[in-house]
């Protein structure tokens, strides 16, 4: 029923709800997921790289070069339209996946 991606496509869902809010380098990304989750939730920065790059080749963000004098040059991504939907359309299948493992896990006893 559910997406065979739907493992790695909680990280997807972190990254593309943090780019939601704004802009993001990869960096950036990686330390919020660690910060809000309380530390629970730690992703090496490497591994987000290739999840930034398959977002950006499916369309969903977009990224930039961007160079500031005496800092090392960053790309910066974003959301684009394509990536609202898909994240619209992932939260909420990531929502049902949740749903269906506590109804398995957590019976109803009435």
């Amino acid at each position: 029923m559910f997406s065979p991606e739907l493992k790695k496509g909680g990280k997807e869902l972190l990254v593309l709800s943090l780019l939601d809010e704004c802009d993001r380098h990869g960096y950036d990304i990686g330390k919020l997921i660690e910060e809000r989750s309380a530390g629970r939730l730690v992703f090496q920065i490497s591994s987000l790289y290739p999840t930034l790059s398959r977002l950006e080749n499916r369309g969903w963000i977009s990224g930039r070069w961007v160079e500031k004098a005496g800092e090392r040059r960053r790309r910066f991504y974003r959301l684009t339209k394509k990536g609202r939907a898909g994240l619209r359309e992932t939260t909420a299948n990531w929502h049902e996946y949740i749903s269906a493992m506590q109804q398995v896990l957590e019976p109803s006893h009435a």
